[in-house]
């Protein structure tokens, strides 16, 4: 009872009477205004802003319509070698000889194209079915090439035709020539097995490489033509690399996705 008469006299002296009371600081206040702003924009931000994204894929560039892998209808030694490396051919043109039980044979080329690569060589044992070049489908040296990106199976719905492509060439410093550019012009419905990209590509060893997370998508991609660079398409710098691009040639690929709103993440 004493300890209450104690704190009733002490609240009620004239000394505590004139103390101002102190309900924030001004510290506190512009901190608190500051986070309401942060909010409010951050809101506005969610509705109305855009958010971009980039998918990375491998891929190679080549010629629109592929390349075949010419492999050897007779078992025998390679006794000649009548073509050679990037050498345009005719369908029927000879590019081996091959000594056989039977005596001399030729194999052709099935169809016209270019040798990219040349696997037989003179002195080579060759069984039924070796592989003896990959031949690549040309008419025309001036073909434009054009890029073929496998990207993953569940990534191919994101990828709209027409979105940019920016291309780093394994051939090409990136530091000193920039990026490839380009558009999607078509991706590929359903996913492809090893055995088709080995048939559009003609190279086995491309197709396992392509195919190691799975069966991917094909997306074709058109290079931006210019007639200022040397290699005759616009890189992300003035003049591009000082000599020409050929084929097949790996690339790593950079898909603009379309720019989506974060609200739409948020909602279902």
């Amino acid at each position: 009872m004493q300890f209450r008469q104690k704190a009733l006299s002490k609240l009620q002296s004239p000394e505590e009477l004139d103390l101002p009371v102190r309900f924030a600081r001004p510290q506190g206040r512009l901190v608190l205004a500051v986070t309401l702003l942060v909010m409010a924009v951050a809101g506005v931000w969610v509705f109305t802003g855009s958010v971009s994204s980039k998918l990375s894929a491998p891929g190679i560039l080549t010629h629109s319509e592929g390349s075949y892998l010419l492999q050897s209808p007779f078992a025998g030694q390679v006794t000649a070698v009548l073509a050679k490396e990037g050498q345009l051919l005719s369908a029927g043109t000879p590019l081996i000889q091959v000594d056989t039980d039977h005596g001399m044979r030729t194999v052709r080329a099935v169809a016209e194209g270019r040798v990219t690569t040349l696997a037989a060589k003179t002195g080579t044992v060759l069984t039924t079915g070796a592989d003896v070049a990959i031949v690549e489908h040309m008419q025309n040296p001036n073909e434009p090439l054009v890029a073929m990106l496998y990207v993953p199976g569940e990534s191919g719905g994101v990828i709209s035709p027409g979105a940019a492509v920016d291309l780093t060439v394994q051939s090409v410093p990136r530091e000193r020539f920039g990026m490839l550019r380009g558009r999607v012009t078509a991706v590929g419905r359903a996913p492809q097995t090893q055995a088709q990209i080995s048939g559009f590509l003609g190279d086995g060893r491309l197709a396992a490489q392509f195919s190691r997370q799975g069966n991917p998508v094909a997306v074709l991609v058109q290079l931006e033509r210019s007639s200022t660079t040397t290699s005759g398409y616009r890189w992300s710098s003035a003049d591009g690399p000082p000599f020409s691009l050929g084929s097949p040639t790996p690339v790593t690929a950079a898909v603009h996705l379309a720019a989506q709103r974060p609200v739409d993440w948020l909602l279902p």
